[in-house]
């Protein structure tokens, strides 16, 4: 009786990726094979597996970062079996801390690849990942928005010139902005100078509306379900809900509570040793920053309004301000998860 051998043999490729090339390592499940730099561009990676590795069956591998997820959705059209993985993930020993050069980093990549060592991201799907360009987009004319005013104000200090009690605070009416229009200088260059600050501001302003508006709207009408169940949480705004449909994504796909915090970052950092007690280290350096800046900032939203989580906070009063805070900002992720899973809204008042 013949046998016939129906193996498929399996290709690993660890890649580091840059803007105009990329580094690439090749391995099979047999022996490990060489690195090579091409161009950055999926097709030409496609050809080179093509000439060298037809019929194998090919796992790619590369770090998140400013190149996005263009190559790897390529790769899956492919037909290939490729990852996307937090550059923390990679398991750095010996030489390999003090030593990074890009042949050493796609080597080590396709490594850990090829053992299985590797766990891939979420990669969202194109809709949301667009959606948190606009997102991200506010947040940056959020940054210009304070810059700006911080500059004006800076600018006026210089000059000299005391702001009236009724506008020294961090909101600018209108009044005051035909205040600092209506100033008249010695000389017309500093008035030139204001001039162009105040059109800066007034340009921010517009945009920064726009893409509040743009950002609402698209939530409301693709995601209206979802969007409706966040906006029942009180200290969860419009601009948090939209946050956490683009950042986080669909909040299902997180099986348990911790799996959640400990992406946001709300978890403590932990240390412990043999007979020694466990210690808090503080926050987890490890975490998505921005929205958890916005999950802190909206527990004080969530304080003024909601009983439950107004008896939480004082129960732990006379502690630590900010870790009670944080407790409270876990408080209300979970109950974020909890109507996001229960498809429930919440009912601001009841006891959980």
């Amino acid at each position: 009786m013949q046998t016939q051998d129906t193996a498929v043999s399996k290709l690993f490729i660890g890649i580091d990726i840059h803007k105009k090339s990329w580094r690439i390592h090749t391995a099979t499940d047999l022996f490990m094979g060489k690195g090579i730099t091409m161009p950055a561009e999926p097709k030409a990676l496609q050809k080179y597996v093509d000439t060298h590795f037809k019929d194998y069956e090919v796992y790619t591998a590369y770090e998140s970062g400013c190149c996005g997820y263009s190559a790897h959705r390529a790769f899956i059209r492919y037909g290939w079996k490729s990852l996307v993985f937090n550059p923390a993930d990679l398991a750095r020993t010996g030489k390999l801390r003090y030593q990074k050069t890009d042949v050493l980093d796609a080597e080590l990549i396709c490594k850990e690849l090829r053992d299985g060592r590797l766990k891939g991201i979420t990669v969202p799907e194109v809709e949301r990942e667009h959606l948190r360009c606009l997102f991200r987009r506010r947040n940056d004319l959020v940054k210009d928005f304070r810059r700006i005013k911080s500059t004006i104000k800076s600018q006026l200090l210089y000059l000299g010139i005391k702001l009236p009690a009724e506008y020294d605070n961090s909101n600018w009416s209108h009044a005051f902005r035909d205040w600092i229009r209506d100033l008249s200088f010695e000389y017309p260059t500093v008035e030139a100078a204001l001039e162009s600050r105040m059109n800066q501001y007034d340009y921010i302003d517009q945009e920064f509306r726009y893409i509040s508006n743009e950002l609402r709207l698209w939530c409301r009408t693709h995601y209206k379900k979802d969007y409706k169940l966040l906006r029942s949480i009180p200290g969860i705004g419009p601009i948090v809900a939209c946050g956490i449909l683009s950042e986080l994504g669909d909040l299902r796909r997180f099986s348990n509570f911790r799996q959640l915090a400990a992406y946001i970052g709300l978890i403590p950092g932990m240390t412990q040793s043999g007979e020694s007690k466990v210690r808090s280290r503080g926050m987890n350096p490890r975490s998505h920053r921005l929205m958890r800046s916005y999950f802190v900032e909206a527990t004080w939203q969530a304080l003024r309004y909601d009983p439950v989580m107004q008896a939480y906070y004082r129960k732990h009063a006379g502690k630590d301000t900010k870790a009670i805070l944080v407790k409270v900002a876990r408080k209300l992720l979970s109950r974020t998860l909890a109507v996001i899973k229960t498809e429930t809204p919440y009912q601001v008042g009841v006891i959980e």
